[in-house]
């Protein structure tokens, strides 16, 4: 506990006890001291939680650091930092994860937005949204998905010192992915892209880049390369959507990973870190497969194997109808049977049912403690996405155990969300909040 003054509307002071928590556990909790400037009357609405918190004189400089970096959009998302002190690590990228939907996407599936208002779907206005929030993270990498105007984004990402690859999807569709990074942080050594269509999955892409960071002398101030120069695969995708074919969805993510090894090891096994949105919930399968790297496919049904279920195309009220955990039947009945061309899909040809990956993936935000409104059991964002009929977490960023996640940027309560009465918005231009975080490179 600690606390602090503040002035009343008669001028008064008064005491305000107040915990600042770092961790889930109540055993976790960081204290600290801090002070509140005098601060001009509240606007309707608004809190003291909003007034900016100044750090005493004698507060070391880390915490003066963080002080500057909680950045909140709009005053409501802030970075969380974790519970182990990493700053002796020198290091580190920030990386930012944003399904941007697609022009094409939204006006094609205009029963998702009818809640929102037509300007807060215009592209012209959203671009800009989207970056000046981009900028706001200060991020030195970009991994987005449903990009199907490049073009502009890539003028105004190169106003911000961003270079960057895109891949469109096959096929009819006009939207792809697409990385960017910052020119002066780092130098594009590989780069290579996944049609799954060429495998028969369907239409959706991946990008695997292969970055090296720059490092600038002190004196010259001039990039230059050391002599053992941090390296790192950088993945992004955009899993298929159709719930019924969790074959394909499985088969997308298992083909995807096998790839960010391959490419880990070409370089010198340098770490990776995948990002992207996998159309799967925390609580479901493919989730399970990430994380332990081995999934039984026939312990589960391949049409709930993404946590989704079929959505109600005629239900124009919110249902949260991904939440639904992935049915698991250990009676071996009809739904769990998958037949050659499933298991084709999901295991890529293994004599076996069991689908298997060889990276050792761990979760961003699962290794960043938050709070109850804003994550689940898991650790995971509670909500990434919010439209007419879902409300969930579809998004990730993943990581080998070479990098650690220093920070990561909290989303948004479900609270909050709900009040907006879908996305995009007056503040945020998309259907899916921007996940972020920063990693630091493990000092050998």
């Amino acid at each position: 506990m600690s606390k602090y003054e503040r002035k009343n509307s008669t001028g008064n002071s008064t005491t305000v006890t107040k915990r600042k928590r770092c961790s889930i556990s109540e055993s976790s909790y960081r204290h600290e001291s801090i002070t509140l400037k005098p601060h001009r009357p509240l606007a309707p609405g608004s809190s003291w939680r909003s007034c900016k918190p100044v750090r005493p004189g004698k507060s070391s400089r880390r915490r003066r650091k963080r002080t500057k970096e909680i950045i909140s959009s709009s005053g409501e998302r802030e970075w969380v930092f974790s519970a182990t002190n990493f700053e002796n690590l020198q290091d580190k990228v920030v990386l930012v994860s944003y399904n941007l939907l697609g022009v094409d996407n939204a006006s094609n599936h205009m029963d998702l937005y009818y809640n929102v208002p037509p300007k807060h779907l215009e592209w012209s206005r959203r671009k800009h949204l989207i970056c000046k929030e981009i900028s706001r993270y200060n991020a030195s990498i970009l991994c987005l998905q449903e990009v199907d105007r490049f073009d502009d984004l890539d003028g105004l990402l190169k106003t911000r010192g961003f270079q960057g690859v895109h891949k469109s999807r096959t096929g009819e569709a006009s939207d792809g992915c697409a990385i960017f990074w910052k020119e002066k942080l780092f130098k594009l050594l590989d780069y290579q892209h996944i049609e799954f269509d060429r495998f028969d999955m369907r239409n959706n892409v991946a990008q695997l880049c292969v970055l090296e960071m720059n490092h600038e002398d002190p004196k010259s101030k001039l990039s230059v390369r050391p002599s053992d120069p941090r390296r790192l695969v950088v993945g992004n995708i955009h899993v298929l959507f159709n719930p019924k074919r969790g074959d394909i969805k499985l088969g997308q993510v298992r083909l995807f990973l096998e790839k960010a090894y391959q490419l880990s090891q070409e370089w010198g096994n340098i770490p990776v870190v995948i990002a992207g949105d996998l159309n799967s919930t925390p609580q479901s399968a493919i989730y399970d497969f990430i994380a332990s790297a081995d999934l039984d496919t026939q312990l589960h049904n391949r049409r709930q194997i993404s946590g989704q279920s079929e959505m109600e195309p005629k239900k124009r009220s919110f249902r949260n109808r991904y939440a639904v955990r992935a049915a698991v039947s250990t009676s071996g009945s009809l739904p769990n049977v998958w037949s050659k061309e499933e298991l084709q899909f999901a295991t890529g040809g293994q004599a076996s049912t069991h689908v298997q990956h060889q990276l050792k993936l761990h979760s961003a935000y699962s290794g960043v403690p938050g709070t109850h409104r804003t994550r689940d059991q898991r650790g995971e964002p509670l909500a990434t996405t919010y439209h007419s009929r879902f409300l969930g977490t579809v998004d990730y960023i993943w990581h080998t155990k070479e990098l650690v996640p220093v920070r990561v940027l909290e989303t948004l309560p479900t609270d909050v969300l709900t009040r907006t009465c879908g996305l995009p918005s007056e503040k945020w231009g998309s259907d899916h909040l921007a996940i972020a975080c920063e990693l630091g490179f493990v000092n050998d």
